[in-house]
């Protein structure tokens, strides 16, 4: 049994030698985005993101109210508003200019 626990505890320092770079890469994250826009992420914001945010929720918010029967069936309106009408809305008027996501 103590040879197991020797070996077990070997196996935890290996594994946390291993982890600890990339913890301490994803604590630090935020803090690495946190940067303020340039001119031209806000200049290619306002002129193409915004625009296509806007067709978005138009879009969204027609699809919406087509599947508002379906979704009413299944009990998930709101589910269906969020990610079709509250979601494109958000992207387009709330965020701060030149802050997009495009891995989102």
């Amino acid at each position: 049994m103590h040879k197991f626990a020797k070996h077990s505890m070997l196996l935890l320092l290996a594994i946390s030698l291993v982890m600890v770079p990339f913890a301490s890469t994803a604590l630090a994250q935020p803090k690495i985005e946190t940067k303020e826009p340039s001119a031209g992420a806000m200049t290619y914001d306002l002129f193409i993101m915004r625009p296509f945010g806007a067709v978005a929720t138009i879009l969204g918010s027609v699809v919406f109210v087509i599947a508002i029967p379906f979704t009413a069936i299944a009990g998930v309106v709101p589910t269906a508003g969020k990610k079709l009408v509250a979601d494109p809305f958000n992207y387009t008027v709330v965020r701060p200019l030149g802050t997009w996501n495009p891995t989102n």
